[in-house]
């Protein structure tokens, strides 16, 4: 059987508990103790005072000559006791004859205790044990007319009396104690019940270990995490999303405002918003990121907000290519169907005796076929590339658009990463056949690729709709789109390329009505020879 662990809130209220007691036990002791000591100075100063005016008495002086003076003291001093309240009052010769004293017995022995200081004109004020136990007493010197000491007063407030009143203040002492002690007691549970609540009633291992698993596997995991409070701040940023958002490792981004640090324009967006958003593709830098966002909640109240982040760059690219190849292939196919079409006409045609017109039929369609072949891979060596073009004039042939590959047009190899060239080209080349779809015949889209001594051009033309003045800037933002179910992601990664290579890209209208996106990106030098 597990042992069972305390909660922290449960070892809190223990601790507290335990410190309060000794220091509400510790205030009570040290009370008794100030309580005890102020008792015993106002017993000192008690009989001492008594002591002196026993002594400053002139009956007193004029007894102890006379020739019987326990007959006048005696009953003086008994009344002076009672008066005071001390225990005993007892007046005696130097030679510590008693003349005086609460038992009449002990009238006429000798006192017992420290009468040095006394017989040399000195108060004396000490605590000793004599007849009716431990007592505080002071002892007094009495003076004749010629200033010699003729006799003693002692006058003394036994222990027991003592710690009487003592004991008498006790209910005050504990009245003040207690209710400390209840109102510290009940401070601390409510605090370890607020704790209790707070911590779930786990323990500091507990606690402790899912920290340490929590935190191995935030930063472990292969997706960004960003969690922001409820008031906006960052509460964490795991080691990939540091590394997707651009952040340093070493920058203090934790417990600041989400505002206040430097997030790419589209996640900082998302942020701001606060709304839900599920698979959304968001640009940072040079990657293409897919974000998560939900509000976190916890028995009904808003926690804060956690965004996590995907990326999937590498899977765009692919996705590209991939479009590309499914492309050329629908395209193949429909010129499979429409080539049996027209080897069934060839077929026919030389049956029924009239091969001309067959050998005609036949050879205008393979000569333009081989005529748009030869065009576009004597134009570009750049194998990916060369396909991708086949690829979209099959495409633009299904959708009624022609597409021109300009006669210039001219690309020896790749002089950039061949993914960069299809994403700009292929993307620009969607746009444009997107953009003449609505349009009224004729349709027409024309592609320029070429490499110069320092630059890479991309230009492609359509003879769409066009673009307002006022929207070419938004034009390569992430979301825009003329189209209304648009996710607006196509020019945004040809702007990415183009940011990425330090390019340019814009937008122009021709006379004649077209559109031409162009795309510049500066080549790598290369090394004299």
């Amino acid at each position: 059987m597990a042992r069972r662990q305390w909660s922290i809130a449960g070892q809190l209220f223990a601790l507290q508990a335990v410190v309060v007691t000794l220091l509400v036990l510790a205030g009570a002791g040290g009370a008794v103790w100030l309580a005890r000591n102020d008792s015993h100075q106002a017993a000192e100063d008690e009989v001492l005072a008594v002591a002196q005016a026993v002594a400053r008495s002139p009956s007193v002086r004029a007894a102890l000559t006379a020739p019987d003076p326990s007959a006048t003291l005696q009953p003086y001093a008994e009344a002076t006791r009672v008066a005071t309240g001390t225990d005993f009052v007892v007046v005696m010769a130097p030679d510590r004859t008693r003349y005086s004293h609460p038992t009449a017995e002990l009238i006429g022995r000798p006192f017992i205790g420290d009468i040095g200081p006394a017989l040399a004109g000195e108060a004396l004020t000490v605590t000793n044990v004599g007849t009716l136990g431990e007592s505080v007493r002071a002892v007094v010197p009495v003076y004749g007319d010629d200033d010699h000491v003729i006799g003693l007063v002692s006058v003394g407030i036994t222990t027991r009396a003592i710690n009487r009143k003592l004991l008498a203040q006790a209910p005050v002492l504990f009245g003040a104690a207690v209710p400390a002690l209840a109102l510290a007691a009940t401070g601390s549970w409510l605090l370890s019940r607020r704790l209790r609540r707070q911590t779930h009633g786990l323990g500091p291992a507990q606690m402790t270990r899912m920290y340490e698993y929590y935190d191995a596997v935030l930063h472990s995991v292969r997706e960004g995490l960003l969690v922001l409070t409820r008031d906006r701040r960052v509460a964490l940023v795991n080691d990939e999303g540091r590394r997707l958002l651009g952040l340093a490792d070493d920058a203090a981004v934790t417990d600041r405002p989400v505002a206040a640090i430097d997030l790419p324009p589209a996640v900082a967006e998302l942020l701001a918003a606060g709304r839900d958003a599920h698979d959304e593709p968001v640009l940072a830098g040079d990657r293409v990121l897919v974000a998560n966002q939900r509000t976190t909640r916890f028995e009904g109240a808003v926690l804060g907000t956690v965004l996590t982040l995907r990326d999937q760059t590498e899977l765009r690219n692919l996705a590209s290519e991939l479009d590309s190849v499914r492309a050329l292939t629908e395209a193949l196919q429909a010129q499979t169907h429409e080539s049996a079409n027209r080897l069934h006409t060839v077929l026919t045609l030389v049956e029924l005796g009239r091969t001309d017109e067959a050998v005609r039929l036949a050879t205008r369609d393979l000569a333009l076929a081989q005529q748009l072949t030869d065009r576009v891979v004597g134009a570009v060596t750049e194998p990916a590339l060369a396909a991708l073009l086949l690829g979209k004039s099959a495409r633009a042939g299904e959708r009624g658009v022609d597409l021109v590959i300009e006669p210039d047009c001219r690309l020896d190899g790749s002089p950039l990463p061949g993914t960069d060239l299809i994403t700009v080209v292929g993307n620009l080349v969607d746009n444009a056949l997107d953009a003449v779809a609505g349009s009224p015949p004729p349709r027409r889209v024309r592609v320029f690729v070429g490499a110069g001594d320092d630059e890479l051009t991309v230009r492609v033309g359509d003879s769409g709709p066009g673009l307002a003045p006022e929207r070419v800037a938004d034009a390569f933002r992430r979301g825009w789109s003329t189209k209304s179910a648009g996710r607006g992601l196509g020019l945004a990664l040809v702007g990415q390329v183009v940011r990425r290579h330090g390019g340019t890209a814009d937008v122009t209208r021709t006379d004649d009505g077209e559109t031409v996106f162009t795309v510049r990106l500066p080549l790598p030098r290369r090394d004299a020879r």
